[in-house]
């Protein structure tokens, strides 16, 4: 029998305990968690598979996360002082309802690993300090209606893993060239025809996924006639 959450609080405060998991518990508030903002100790908290609609400011309190995870709920937005969380590593947002990020998101010193798969994003949703996220190694965009890319992406420079599957994708910018340390791209799923030359200098290390709607080439590639 799963432990009440009233149980899982008093036992994280008790107990010191650092990981709280309040998934597929049909929370549809935060708030309604009885004490679950004053656990300022814990660095995770799993909130995946429930009910929410928001995430509210007192998420600030909750200052030495440093893993959170969001995924299949309802949220539709986000405070703006999730920028709080300074301790933040992993942050997963995935299957929500997101169609824009609050001002200031940009602002996660820490933050590593960003998870936005399946909302409804797109290239206006980003903050204008969305790519000072300088720390992050993987960030997942797939499922959502980006048909650009920013040419900011370029400042990530410490991307390992960039994931835009199934977005409607037109193009994307020479700055991904940047990405030096770039080990996966995903692109499939997109309506991309060309890919900027400036991505052959990570193609070699590079692991890039085929677009399932059309052939790509590179814009070298098309220059000199090559099919």
């Amino acid at each position: 029998m799963s432990k009440s959450l009233k149980k899982l609080v008093e036992e994280s405060r008790e107990k010191n305990q650092p990981e709280v998991d309040m998934s597929d518990r049909g929370i549809s508030n935060m708030l309604d968690v009885n004490g679950l903002f004053t656990l300022s100790h814990i660095t995770q908290l799993v909130l995946s598979h429930n009910k929410l609609t928001t995430v509210p400011p007192n998420i600030a309190e909750l200052k030495n996360l440093e893993v959170l995870n969001f995924f299949n709920n309802q949220i539709e937005e986000l405070p703006t002082q999730i920028s709080s969380l300074q301790k933040l590593k992993h942050l997963n947002l995935g299957m929500n309802r997101l169609n824009t990020l609050p001002r200031g998101f940009g602002s996660l010193p820490a933050l590593e690993v960003l998870d936005l798969t399946y909302n409804n994003l797109n290239e206006n949703s980003l903050p204008g300090n969305f790519f000072y996220l300088t720390t992050l190694r993987a960030l997942y965009l797939s499922d959502n209606d980006f048909e650009i890319l920013p040419p900011d992406i370029g400042k990530l420079t410490k991307l390992q893993i960039l994931s835009l599957r199934d977005n409607d994708l037109i193009s994307l910018p020479k700055e991904i060239g940047e990405l030096t340390q770039l080990k996966e791209l995903h692109i499939q799923g997109n309506r991309l025809t060309v890919l900027p030359p400036e991505l052959a200098s990570t193609a070699d290390t590079c692991r890039q996924t085929q677009n399932r709607r059309r052939k790509i080439m590179t814009n070298r590639k098309r220059s000199a006639g090559n099919p």
